[in-house]
């Protein structure tokens, strides 16, 4: 053949040889030779065969060239089956043999796609959400999916750090919470609506935007507008209304009042950031906004913050607004841009405005209202803690003297001896290698930016004596990290309060004081009103994400509840920190947890408070003091902690925070 020599093929040749797809083909009928090898599909058969379906239905051979010029019109007979065969159903495999008989590897690798899975519910996994809460919301359901999904969000960030330690690559443990959420009805106020959203304050704040999305809030996990469709005018007789905005902060500004934003439409590209490559139209999000102007329907404003010491965005809800007038104005790259003026309906309380207002204070410009000390720790924590009145003329609390640490008594003496971990710079997630992680059940128990993942009976942390000196399994060991407040309250004597936002797991403050063995005590404690005592009876509840919504064995479930070696109790009335002046609530939004660490070869124990939920500046913190135990309820017990409560003693925990004085330090 021209152009072979021997196994060699001249490919630059290039041949005038049309592509199969473009011939037309032309099959024998079935009267025509040469007839087909074996029998034709419409037959004839041979002798002793007989047709079967699909072939059964026609007792003739059809000319299968007349389907290429098919007829303009031909009756369709119901009652007989369709003689069109789908050609995937003569496929056969390929014949993969040699001429031995042998089975040969196929040589041919085909690319397969693969599919994405969407999420499925399972079908042992229920919500808890019935039909109707799930359109429309609560307060309490409100902050149960906040939590769930931040829950789980943590669990995911965990098992990706691991992921991350190992592989180098980063993923979003929210987005793939938040769309387990979505798909398991793990989720309220689906039925959107203008205005009030059931169950969100104004003031609440959001780390994620799939946390508004969960909440009826605000439904775009992107876009910065979201719109409904209502009844007006249009060729479709309706026409978009604006529900809700999110003002990012970087092409909007609010002309110096914070009741005033004055807000960019969107498309045409990012106007502020020189990227706007055309005319922003009147379509979509600009169109619901004008409309929403000339109907004078009241739009929600989530802003969006950048705190100095986050490294996300923080979103807080502002409230109602109403738009007053709108316009168009050249951009930088001279496009056009929409611009929508928003003022903030009246006798609604602060949000944004509490946000700019603490801003100033941090400057020192003004100063804060009622504030008696700047820093009431003179110096000890690396961020100071203010003290304020603005209620009377009271001038602080009784003296004590301010420490960080927990003063271990000579009437408290552990005998348990301990080592730490011998990593070198940092405990690496998912390192089983390393001692600190295995005594944790093989987890890192913090998430790589300091944030708690699981409540546990005990949380093992690194210590001064092991070699990790940056590690980050020593959280509660590095001091506050949020600008907290001593306040005087209404009727609750002193209460504790933080400037920053805080979000749910994050480490808050330990209880410093001088740790007591309370067997050995019990007769000193009587006057001491600033004591915490790890043998009180806590109302119990579940924090910890859900097995069945992570798709982990349900079996798995670690316990929740406190566990500790001895009954711990930790006296601040002479010396201790900022938790000394935290208030109970019965509905608190700090919880406690026991840490241990190894130092010098002996066990330390301190009691930690996290943040349970997410808490918006200037919100007062509490947490739940428990009821005493009653006595001879710790006979034969070697472990102290949360316990199941009794009707009684709940009625009586009930009714103790509804008296004037309750659990007041």
């Amino acid at each position: 053949m021209e152009g072979n020599f021997g196994s060699y093929t001249d490919k630059t040749r290039v041949l005038d040889i049309k592509p199969l797809r473009t011939l037309r083909p032309v099959f024998p009928s079935g009267n025509q030779a040469p007839p087909f090898v074996c029998a034709p599909p419409f037959g004839p058969f041979p002798p002793g065969f007989s047709p079967f379906y699909p072939f059964s239905s026609s007792q003739h051979t059809p000319d299968l060239n007349q389907a290429q010029n098919p007829p303009q019109h031909q009756p369709h007979n119901s009652s007989e089956p369709s003689l069109v065969t789908p050609l995937r159903t003569f496929r056969s495999p390929p014949d993969t043999t040699t001429s031995n008989g042998d089975v040969e590897p196929s040589t041919v690798k085909r690319k397969i796609t693969k599919k994405r899975t969407p999420l499925v519910c399972p079908e042992n996994f229920s919500s808890g959400i019935s039909v109707a809460d799930r359109e429309n919301g609560n307060r309490k359901l409100v902050t149960s999916v906040i939590m769930r999904f931040d829950a789980l969000r943590r669990r995911f960030s965990q098992l990706e750090d691991a992921k991350e330690a190992v592989s180098g690559s980063i993923k979003r443990g929210d987005l793939k919470a938040g769309s387990t959420c979505m798909s398991r009805g793990v989720r309220t106020n689906t039925k959107k609506r203008p205005g009030v959203v059931p169950g969100v304050e104004i003031g609440d704040v959001f780390f994620f935007r799939f946390e508004m999305c969960l909440v009826g809030l605000h439904s775009p996990s992107m876009a910065g507008i979201d719109y409904l469709l209502v009844k007006g005018g249009g060729e479709t007789g309706e026409e978009p209304i604006a529900t809700s905005i999110v003002s990012s902060g970087y092409y909007d500004n609010d002309e110096g009042n914070p009741d005033v934003l004055v807000y960019t439409g969107q498309g045409g590209g990012n106007a502020d950031k020189e990227k706007q490559t055309s005319d922003q139209k009147l379509e979509r999000g600009n169109l619901a906004l004008e409309k929403s102007l000339l109907r004078n329907s009241p739009v929600r404003v989530i802003r969006g913050l950048k705190e100095a010491s986050q490294s996300a965005k923080i979103y807080v809800y502002d409230g109602l607004y109403e738009i007053k007038e709108s316009w168009v104005e050249k951009g930088k790259l001279g496009h056009n841009t929409f611009k929508y003026k928003l003022v903030r309906a009246p006798g609604q309380p602060p949000a944004f405005a509490s946000w700019i207002a603490i801003q100033k204070w941090k400057a020192g410009l003004p100063s804060r209202e009622g504030l008696i000390l700047p820093d009431l720790t003179s110096g000890v924590e690396s961020i100071g803690v203010s003290l304020v009145n603005d209620v009377d003329a009271e001038n602080g609390p009784p003296y004590f003297t301010y420490s960080t640490t927990v003063n271990y008594s000579e009437s408290f003496k552990l005998s348990q001896p301990s080592s730490g971990c011998h990593c070198s710079n940092a405990c690496k997630p998912g390192n089983l290698d390393c001692h600190c992680i295995r005594k944790n059940g093989g987890d890192f128990p913090y998430c790589g930016n300091g944030v708690l993942v699981s409540r546990k009976s005990m949380v093992y942390e690194c210590s001064p004596s092991c070699p990790c000196s940056a590690c980050k399994n020593k959280v509660t060991q590095m001091g506050v990290k949020v600008k907290l407040e001593v306040f005087k309250t209404v009727n609750r004597g002193w209460g504790l309060r933080s400037w920053d936002p805080i979000r749910a797991g994050s480490f808050i403050c330990i209880y410093a004081g001088e740790a007591k063995d309370k067997s050995k005590v019990q007769q000193t404690m009587a006057d001491d009103d600033y004591t915490f005592d790890t043998t009180r009876v806590y109302t119990p509840f579940k924090w910890n994400y859900e097995l069945g919504l992570a798709d982990e064995d349900a079996s798995e479930e670690m316990s929740e509840e406190p566990e500790l070696p001895l009954p711990l109790v930790i006296s601040a009335k002479n010396a201790g920190n900022v938790a000394r002046f935290m208030n109970h609530s019965c509905s608190p939004n700090v919880f406690w947890q026991p840490v241990s660490y190894e130092h010098n070869g002996q066990l330390y124990l301190q009691v930690a408070f996290f943040a349970m939920s997410h808490i918006p500046p200037m919100t007062e913190l509490t947490y739940d003091y428990g009821v005493t135990r009653p006595s001879g309820a710790q006979n034969g017990n070697t472990l102290y902690g949360i316990r199941p409560l009794s009707i009684s003693q709940i009625v009586e925990d009930v009714l103790s925070c509804l008296s004037p004085v309750g659990y007041v330090m």
